[in-house]
């Protein structure tokens, strides 16, 4: 393909919806005088009118939700009613940062009453550059974006490839909302220049969501030049099942987190650990639950599968159900690429999986389960934890204070309790080892990128 443009193809179909003009060195260097100036209008307005323009990003993103969410079916395949759910989740986080967000920028005063008055006070550092993935397209860059402007920063989007109609139309909506041109800004550029955007001096920091490879190569970068960088870079998230766990309440929670997105889901379910008293009953019950999904056109909204984005993503996953199944995993259901046009991919259960098979080990990024068995809660800990990545993980029992105890043995940024891994403005997310490091949402997403300014008067 041309490194002139890209191309929107429908995962579905196979058919190409649009193609996207890549920005030139001079396109790129006049995209980013407009950021700056845009960044320098929206740092200047006081805080409460930052926040009220978030408000009303909200209310147009929810005017806009039948236009976005059919945007991000058509170009990566996500059934229609999980697009407009990921809509909705987005008005929700900027209504959530409009109310709260004040209050967690508000000066902080420090205790030095017998020398002076000293407070903290929050400023913007200048414009982040965010390198975003296409599975939430619309998610992943608000979730990024609006702790961030909030506390005064512009926003630089380089999104993936096959999504860049969504990211033109956000881009579109945010000024829409009131944001000045150029506060939230759109550049359709390859990999290799994004290297470049990072050592721009008018770049204060970087933000990225991506594979292992292509984030430690933008923070190493980004270290080269002083700048701050967070990265969350996907997981194999545990899902623990305990003996004495709700089976159907369990059941339940691992089909949503493990086949939601056609299981393109960073913090999804990768690894269900199961202790074996319960290893048959679970497995039966899985089963028969996942083989009552509607796997089908994204479009209709009794689908709940759809197909994966990209047809690439689609063979690197069948050879790990290959290579898995090869190394002594036992295929239960599915394994193989559905017929027909689009890129399908049978929902598909592996027992009998170990941490050194392809399954066990590696970020299977589609509709793919692999059950694990345990011998009890400590044996579920370690397994949890023999691996390089700790994003998220689920832990699943009637004992709350036992759970609570074993939650804080698992090496994750997040461990959920008889829960879905999620994300939620109400609190952070992001992980440790491999999965990448800082924090977005919640007062953490609007502080990393965030001068704590102290003002001490004596």
């Amino acid at each position: 393909m041309s490194r002139d443009f890209v191309e929107s193809i429908n995962p579905a179909t196979g058919e190409v919806i649009a193609r996207h003009t890549m920005l030139d060195a001079n396109a790129l260097d006049k995209a980013l005088d407009t950021a700056h100036a845009g960044w320098m209008a929206w740092r200047d307005r006081p805080l409460a009118d930052r926040a009220a323009t978030l408000a009303a990003l909200g209310a147009v993103l929810r005017d806009r939700a039948d236009r976005l969410a059919r945007l991000i079916t058509a170009e990566m395949g996500k059934p229609i009613a999980q697009a407009r759910a990921e809509v909705e989740k987005c008005a929700g986080l900027c209504d959530w940062y409009a109310a709260n967000g004040p209050a967690l920028l508000a000066d902080e005063p420090l205790p030095v009453a017998d020398d002076g008055q000293a407070v903290v006070c929050w400023q913007s550092i200048g414009i982040v550059f965010a390198v975003m993935p296409w599975n939430f397209p619309i998610w992943q860059a608000l979730r990024a974006a609006v702790p961030i402007m909030l506390a005064g920063n512009g926003f630089v989007l380089k999104h993936a490839d096959n999504v860049q109609g969504c990211a033109a139309l956000l881009a579109d909506t945010a000024v829409a909302a009131g944001m000045p041109v150029g506060a939230f800004t759109n550049v359709a550029i390859t990999q290799e220049a994004s290297i470049g955007v990072v050592g721009d001096p008018r770049i204060a920091a970087v933000t990225v969501t991506a594979g292992p490879a292509a984030g430690a190569a933008i923070a190493a970068e980004a270290g080269r030049h002083l700048k701050k960088s967070v990265l969350e870079l996907g997981g194999v998230d545990p899902f623990i099942v305990l003996a004495d766990a709700d089976l159907d309440a369990a059941v339940a929670a691992a089909i949503t987190s493990r086949f939601a997105n056609a299981g393109q889901v960073c913090i999804a379910a990768k690894r269900l650990i199961v202790e074996a008293p319960v290893l048959a009953a679970f497995t039966e019950r899985f089963v028969a639950a996942t083989r009552r999904l509607v796997v089908g056109d994204p479009m209709d909204d009794a689908t709940f599968i759809g197909p994966l984005a990209r047809a690439r993503g689609r063979d690197e996953l069948h050879a790990h159900v290959v290579a898995s199944v090869d190394a002594g995993a036992r295929l239960l259901l599915g394994g193989e690429p559905l017929p027909g046009p689009g890129n399908f991919y049978a929902p598909t259960i592996l027992a009998d999986v170990t941490p050194t098979v392809a399954a066990g080990c590696n970020e299977l990024f589609g509709p793919v389960a692999a059950i694990m068995t345990t011998n009890d809660a400590d044996h579920a800990i370690a397994l949890a934890n023999a691996t390089e990545y700790g994003l998220s993980a689920a832990l699943w029992s009637g004992d709350a204070t036992r759970a609570d105890k074993l939650a804080r043995r698992i090496d994750a940024g997040a461990v959920f309790v008889n829960g879905i891994s999620a994300s939620d403005p109400r609190v952070p997310i992001g992980g440790i080892k491999r999965s990448g490091y800082g924090r977005e949402l919640s007062w953490f997403g609007v502080r990393e990128f965030a001068n704590a300014k102290l003002i001490w008067t004596r």
